[in-house]
């Protein structure tokens, strides 16, 4: 009997990654931004770039998915929950839960991974759909790291949607929490190098 060998897991080009994940909040931006310029009211431009939010992260999945035949967790979890919270702001017509998508998104993150480090068990390589290879140290480390920094977003997002204009949470939300989220991660290079799994390292 022949058996065929597994093919290994494929990912997605950084760049084409990079695209799925930021296009969906570009053109939350943008249908917030510019709405009014297609003759939608003033106080509906959240709603209409919520529809467009929702429409262009379900076919982010959908083009991941049919890239690499697999959606990975963080993608995923986000999605639904855009889905759920921008339907609910588009059926009741209240912007709160829109708004609110991301704190949700950031603290469930940051408690599977605090949790699952509790337990004994770093899950940062499941929910980031990681490619690293590291030490049980590095991972340790590393996922505490991100569980906290997913409760600072979390609470930065309270702080500014319940503070500050919606142009403003908007605005803040596309370059204000990407640049942080960036420079956070390249702030982990030294971890990521210190704890790097040598070749032949149990």
């Amino acid at each position: 009997m022949k058996i065929e060998a597994v093919p290994p897991k494929t990912h997605l080009p950084p760049l084409a990654k990079l695209a799925l994940e930021l296009g969906p909040l570009g053109v939350f931006f943008l249908g917030n931004a510019y709405a009014d310029r297609f003759g939608f009211a003033a106080d509906q431009r959240l709603f209409v770039a919520t529809g467009l939010f929702i429409a262009a992260t379900l076919l982010a999945l959908a083009v991941h998915y049919a890239w690499v035949r697999r959606l990975p967790i963080m993608p995923l979890v986000s999605g639904i929950v855009v889905v759920v919270f921008g339907g609910l702001t588009l059926a009741l017509q209240d912007e709160v839960f829109i708004k609110l998508k991301p704190t949700i998104v950031n603290s469930l993150f940051g408690a599977v991974l605090l949790g699952g480090l509790a337990f004994g068990r770093p899950l940062l390589a499941l929910v980031l759909d990681s490619v690293f290879d590291l030490t049980p140290e590095g991972w340790r480390k590393l996922t505490f790291r991100w569980g906290v920094f997913f409760f600072v977003l979390a609470a930065i997002n309270e702080v500014v949607w319940r503070t500050q204009t919606t142009d403003f949470w908007v605005s803040f939300k596309v370059f204000g929490i990407m640049p942080l989220t960036v420079a956070f991660a390249l702030a982990q290079t030294p971890l990521l190098l210190r704890h790097e799994r040598k070749s032949g390292q149990a």
